[in-house]
């Protein structure tokens, strides 16, 4: 049975919320992608570090991130004001 190491797996998903927190979507699809990209990777980075694979779930992340910024219109996803503009 595979262990998983709970202190990497903890410093991963510190790692992956700090970069959710200052990643911006961006106002074009470049931008969406790149910051898609961005977050993927880390979220998938993390998966696969519980599995045994970061790298992969890091391209893996990555792919799918990117994909759906770029697919994705800035009025598709409005999340309203951010909570520091109110």
């Amino acid at each position: 049975m595979m262990r998983v190491d709970m202190m990497r797996v903890k410093a991963y998903f510190i790692a992956l919320l700090t970069l959710t927190a200052v990643a911006a979507c961006g106002n074009t699809k470049t931008d969406r992608a790149l910051s898609g990209a961005g977050i993927g990777a880390g979220v998938g980075a993390v998966g696969g570090a519980i599995v045994g694979d970061p790298i992969a779930g890091a391209a893996v992340g990555a792919a799918v991130g990117g994909a759906t910024g770029a697919v994705t219109d800035q009025d598709d996803i409005d999340l309203g004001r951010p909570i520091w503009d109110r």
